[in-house]
């Protein structure tokens, strides 16, 4: 089934969103994240790495009903309605049982069932991970200790960076596309824009998104190093976007999906459409390895061209969720970004990070909170700023609310940014 078999040359196809999968620090379905983000609900809860105290990581952003914290897999636990065979555990990485929870949830809020996309050409699968620095680690240590006569046969799938686009396209029989994204934050976005351009060029008639992260030693406290990380012990001073006394991040975890479809295919067959991506954009900072332009230049330039592609004016944007990591340089770059699109004698944006709820989840934040935005245009409120105390004089003229409207947003803009200078933004229109 060809997405735009009717297209002229040059036409574009329309991508819109027919399903959303959560595992999330604040609810692992629509429903419970809806009730999160509506309340101003926080996922945080209390970690301690290696039995120290001394770790300067108090808390993080931490999933429910799962327990993937050994590298062994037959340890594993997750929600009894979700159905994992043996064979696909032992090639998973602790995220990947995240994700694939999170993908049976968006085929089914999609009204698809799995047959739908196995074996089926004209879907492609779009993963964005950076793979378990937790499975190597183990799996080099045992290498080591045994002199290189030992090693997990499955070792290398289940570790490096491909792993959820290795596991995820056997597991679902994806024969379209896989292709994977590395982008540290801003892979999630990377993984669903390329996924709107195979649509929209026609190459596919769907897509299936999907970004996952994992929380554990491995994977978090190497941030602690870089003095990345908030050392907050109270949830509601370690994570607040654009607050002057932010100190940095709060790690988190989980997984998300996105359906995405032609909207022709989705007619054709009676889906429900959520919304439409409308457009997206990216550009790099060409500017620092790890910090963002000190003046947010990539990311202004990643904004205006998603609006171009969205045919969309500044003016026309109702609400913006913010990159926003509580970081003093990332939130300080961002605020400036968008003071430089967003002109501030003509109407503003809503603005809010929803990272002062979930955490940050690295490569995941940009599918996720993408999914977050598609949730609130269809229940109609937009989440504010719950942690926010005293906002940096950086973002003054920026519109920050505190507490939840009563707002429905009717085109959405949503923005991430990621090491090496990558920024990427996308469009959504309500439908």
């Amino acid at each position: 089934m060809g997405a735009n078999a009717n297209n002229t040359k040059g036409a574009r196809g329309r991508v819109v969103v027919t399903g959303v999968g959560f595992i999330t620090p604040i609810g692992n379905d629509w429903a419970d994240v809806a009730a999160s983000l509506r309340e101003g609900r926080h996922g945080f809860g209390r970690v301690e790495f290696f039995g120290n105290p001394n770790v300067p990581v108090k808390i993080a952003g931490t999933v429910r009903d799962f327990t993937v914290d050994s590298t062994n897999w037959r340890d594993w636990k997750w929600p009894a309605h979700h159905e994992i065979a043996r064979e696909t555990l032992r090639g998973l990485a602790p995220h990947g049982v995240y994700a694939i929870c999170a993908i049976d949830q968006a085929l089914a809020h999609a009204g698809l069932p799995r047959e739908a996309v196995a074996n089926e050409d004209a879907t492609g699968l779009y993963c964005a991970s950076a793979g378990s620095a937790m499975m190597l680690h183990g799996h080099l240590k045992q290498m080591d200790q045994t002199r290189g006569e030992r090693g997990n046969p499955m070792g290398v799938v289940s570790s490096i960076c491909g792993t959820l686009n290795f596991n995820l396209a056997a597991h679902y029989r994806i024969t379209g596309s896989v292709c994977g994204f590395v982008s540290a934050c801003a892979s999630g976005s990377h993984a669903i824009g390329y996924a709107c351009d195979d649509i929209r060029l026609g190459r596919l008639a769907r897509a299936v998104v999907v970004a996952g992260e994992e929380l554990n030693a491995e994977t978090l406290l190497p941030f602690a190093a870089m003095r990345a990380l908030s050392s907050q012990s109270d949830p509601a001073l370690a994570s607040r976007p654009f607050d002057v006394a932010r100190d940095g991040f709060v790690g988190s975890c989980g997984a998300v999906a996105l359906i995405l479809e032609d909207a022709g295919v989705a007619a054709a067959r009676g889906a429900r459409v959520l919304a439409e991506i409308a457009g997206w954009g990216q550009a790099a900072d060409g500017h620092s390895v790890a910090m963002s332009h000190p003046g947010g230049r990539g990311l202004a330039n990643a904004m205006k061209r998603a609006l171009a592609d969205a045919g969309v004016r500044a003016d026309e944007i109702d609400y913006v969720n913010a990159h926003g990591t509580s970081t003093p340089v990332g939130d300080r770059a961002e605020a400036l970004a968008l003071k430089s699109v967003f002109d501030t004698n003509k109407k503003q944006p809503r603005i809010s990070s929803t990272k002062g709820l979930t955490g940050h989840p690295l490569s995941l934040s940009g599918a996720m909170e993408t999914a977050f935005c598609v949730l609130l245009m269809n229940e109609g409120f937009i989440p504010g700023n719950p942690h926010l105390v005293n906002v940096d004089p950086v973002c003054e003229g920026l519109d920050l609310p505190r507490t939840t409207l009563n707002e429905r947003p009717g085109v959405v803009l949503n923005n991430s940014s990621g090491f090496g200078g990558s920024n990427v933004c996308h469009v959504l229109r309500a439908v």
